[in-house]
């Protein structure tokens, strides 16, 4: 029980941090390419694709689910569905009350992420200061954000896309097995093994994700290019403030203990 309690409390405090700086990053990046994206989506008919489930976030899984996950813009706000008024749901309302909202729906995205991580990284010795949390961040990065993201980019409203249950299968099979992969290659140290972790991280590209029947969108290609840029770098600075965050607050509170369990008093 004192180990899940520290571990608890070491994603809390790494998801709260990691959350507020992508809330921030994404009110300057995305959330604007969104709402541009939004005057096309009405000026073309109010056409979309199904983003009404939520991603097993993970931005894409924990945030909590499937392809929102790589693009972790699920915690951003979601666009206006094209339905008469009296059928639309609550939403906040723009401004101050769309961003808190945004900012706690990524903070709990964050502590999600952050108990995989810290979990995760527990099993190979646990991550001992800021510049080892640096790297199980890039290793969070390209499992859930860089290899789903090849095949099933970000997409803004208005843009096509396959049915959901198929893209969340491909989503969390490519996620477990460019995990498992990766694990593979870096912590077992044998050619065949090796060569078994690079098969598993191709094998999902070379099946392909799910495609919609037809691509056409009024949205422009140049806007697009710009939101799967701005999604990229926002979770790549996420994932890297996670690990971080998740070292020093580890570091500080275990000091030489080399497993959470024989930490804290």
């Amino acid at each position: 029980m004192n180990l899940f309690r520290n571990v608890v409390f070491i994603a809390a405090i790494a998801g709260l941090v990691a959350g507020v700086v992508l809330a921030c990053m994404q009110a300057y990046a995305t959330v604007p390419l969104i709402l541009k994206a939004e005057v096309y989506e009405q000026a073309g008919g109010g056409h979309h694709h199904d983003h009404t489930a939520p991603a097993p976030t993970d931005n894409n899984a924990m945030n909590s689910a499937a392809p929102a996950g790589n693009a972790m813009s699920s915690a951003a706000p979601a666009a206006a569905e094209a339905v008469p008024a009296e059928e639309e749901g609550w939403a906040p309302a723009d401004g101050f009350e769309r961003f808190a909202f945004s900012v706690l729906a990524n903070i709990v995205t964050g502590i999600g992420f952050a108990l995989v991580l810290v979990a995760v990284s527990e099993f190979a010795g646990g991550i001992g200061n800021w510049r080892q949390g640096v790297f199980w961040g890039l290793a969070g990065f390209a499992v859930f954000t860089l290899a789903p993201g090849l095949d099933l980019p970000p997409e803004l409203p208005a843009m096509p896309a396959a049915e959901l249950l198929p893209r969340q299968i491909w989503w969390t099979a490519t996620v477990a097995a460019t995990a498992i992969g990766l694990a593979l290659i870096a912590f077992r140290k044998s050619l065949p093994l090796a060569i078994l972790g690079v098969v598993l991280i191709v094998a999902p590209h070379i099946v392909g994700a799910p495609q919609p029947d037809s691509f056409e969108t009024p949205i422009p290609e140049g806007l697009h290019h710009q939101f799967v840029v701005a999604v990229t770098v926002t979770n790549l600075v996420f994932w890297l403030v996670l690990g971080a965050v998740v070292g020093v607050v580890r570091g500080r509170f275990t000091g030489s203990a080399t497993s959470l369990r024989d930490s804290f008093a």
